[in-house]
C-alpha cells in the first residue's frame, strides 16, 4: 500500500453551474475524499457559501478505505468513490464502493463495492448518461467500465482493457500507470493517462452496451519520461491540457471531437526558472471563464498559474501562488470561478483562495480547513 500512496491520484473537483463571477448567494456541498483504513475514514461532507467563500468544518459522512478519487452521479443523488487497495476478498485487485446521498445532511448510505478490474484504483468518473463508471487502476496498469443498477449499485465490469510496457524512468516507470481517465462531452471518446508508459489511450466508448474498444490511433505520446497524470479540456472542447507528473510540465494538445484524436500544440513548465528542487506535478484545471489554466506542484507546493490564448489554446505562464501548506495533491475551482481550494496532504489542511477575474491571480481568504490526508473533493449544488 505505501507505493499505492505515494503515486495514485489525489483529486480536488467541482460540480455544478459556472459563471465568471461570485455568486450573490447560494451554497455547494463539499465531498472530501481521505487516505485511511479505519472504522471513521473515508469520505467526509461540508458546505461552501458562495457569497463569502466560508467553508464549514468538514463533518464524516461514510466508510471507505483510502477513498482517494470520488465521483457525483449526474443525477446528484449517488456517490461513487475508489478504494484504493492492492487487494479485495483475496484477489488482486481495489474496489469502488456505491453510496446513495441523504439529501437533507449529505450523510453517506453504501449500496454495495465492486471491484475495480485492476489493483490501486486511483481515478474514476460517471458516464454522461449515469448509467456507467470508468475506473483507472493504478497498479494494474488498466481501465474498467462498472454498469451502474437501477438502484445506483454497481454490477461487475462489463469492459476491462490492459496496458502493457514500460517508460524511460525505471523507477516510475517500470510498468503501465493507468492514472486518471476522463470522457468528452459528446460521451463518445474515453482518455486514460498512463503515466508509466507516457501515452494518452484514446478508446472508444460504446454508453449503450458499456464497452470501450481501441480509437485509431489508439495512443498520443508525451515527452519520454514526462508520466502523464491527469487531464482537463477547456470550456469549447477544442483543447486538452495534460499534466505531466515527472518533469512538472502541462502538454497542450488540440482536440478533433470527430475523430477522437489529439495532436500536441505546446510543453510548459509548470516550475519557476529558478527552482531547482526535486518536484512532481499533480492536477490541472482550466477556470470556467477559459482564460485561465492552473497546474499543481508538489515540492515547490504551488499553483501554477496561465494565461490562455482563446484561438491556439496556447499557454503563457504568469506565475505561482503558495498553497501554504505541503505536498497539493490537487486544488479546484468552485462553479462561479470565484474560489480555488488547495488541499495539501502532508499538511492535512485544504486552503481557500479568492481568484481575480481579470487576472487569475490567487489571494488566499485566511480560511484553512483541518482534514487528515485529504485526497479528494466534489461539489454538489444545493
Amino acid at each position: 500500500m505505501k507505493t499505492v500512496l505515494l503515486h495514485t491520484a489525489f483529486c480536488l473537483l467541482i460540480i455544478g453551474g459556472a459563471s465568471t463571477a461570485p455568486a450573490a448567494e447560494g451554497r455547494e456541498r463539499i465531498y472530501l475524499g481521505t487516505y485511511g483504513q479505519g472504522p471513521k475514514d473515508g469520505v467526509f461532507v461540508a458546505e461552501l457559501d458562495l457569497a463569502s467563500g466560508q467553508v464549514s468544518e468538514p463533518r464524516f459522512a461514510g466508510r471507505a478505505a483510502n477513498a482517494s478519487f470520488v465521483a457525483l452521479h449526474p443525477d446528484h443523488r449517488h456517490l461513487y468513490t475508489v478504494a484504493e487497495v492492492s487487494s479485495l476478498g483475496g484477489r488482486r485487485t481495489g474496489g469502488v464502493i456505491a453510496f446513495s446521498i441523504a439529501p437533507e445532511t449529505g450523510a453517506l448510505r453504501q449500496i454495495n463495492e465492486q471491484e475495480s478490474g485492476g489493483a490501486g484504483p486511483c481515478h474514476l468518473v460517471v458516464d454522461k448518461t449515469g448509467k456507467h463508471v470508468l475506473v483507472a487502476n493504478y497498479e494494474g496498469g488498466s481501465v474498467a467500465v462498472l454498469p451502474i443498477d437501477e438502484r445506483g449499485g454497481l454490477k461487475r465490469a462489463s469492459s476491462i482493457q490492459l496496458h502493457h510496457g514500460k517508460g524511460p524512468n525505471p523507477a516510475r516507470q517500470e510498468a503501465a500507470h493507468a492514472h486518471s481517465v476522463n470522457l468528452d462531452a459528446a460521451n463518445r471518446f474515453a482518455f486514460v493517462a498512463d503515466l508509466g508508459l507516457d501515452k494518452v489511450f484514446v478508446y472508444r466508448f460504446d454508453a449503450a452496451g458499456g464497452k470501450l474498444s481501441a480509437n485509431q490511433p489508439p495512443t498520443v505520446k508525451t515527452t519520454a519520461g514526462a508520466g502523464p497524470r491527469h487531464l482537463a479540456f477547456d470550456r469549447t472542447g477544442r483543447f486538452v491540457y495534460v499534466i505531466d507528473e515527472l518533469d512538472s510540465t502541462i502538454t497542450t494538445f488540440w482536440y478533433d471531437a470527430e475523430n477522437g484524436t489529439l495532436s500536441k500544440i505546446q510543453v510548459v513548465s509548470t516550475l519557476p526558472k529558478d527552482f531547482h528542487g526535486e518536484n512532481t506535478a499533480s492536477e490541472v484545471a482550466v477556470h470556467p471563464s477559459g482564460n485561465f489554466v492552473y497546474g499543481a506542484n508538489r515540492g515547490h507546493d504551488s499553483l501554477a498559474i496561465f494565461s490562455v490564448d482563446p484561438v491556439s489554446g496556447k499557454l503563457t505562464p504568469e506565475g505561482h501562488e503558495s498553497t501554504q501548506g505541503k505536498t497539493p495533491r490537487n486544488f479546484a475551482i468552485d462553479p462561479t470561478g470565484a474560489f480555488l481550494l488547495a488541499a495539501n496532504q502532508d499538511s492535512d489542511s485544504v486552503v481557500v483562495f479568492r481568484i481575480d477575474p481579470t487576472t487569475g491571480r490567487l489571494r488566499p481568504t485566511g480560511q484553512r480547513l483541518q482534514v487528515h490526508q485529504p485526497v479528494c473533493i466534489r461539489y454538489l449544488a444545493l
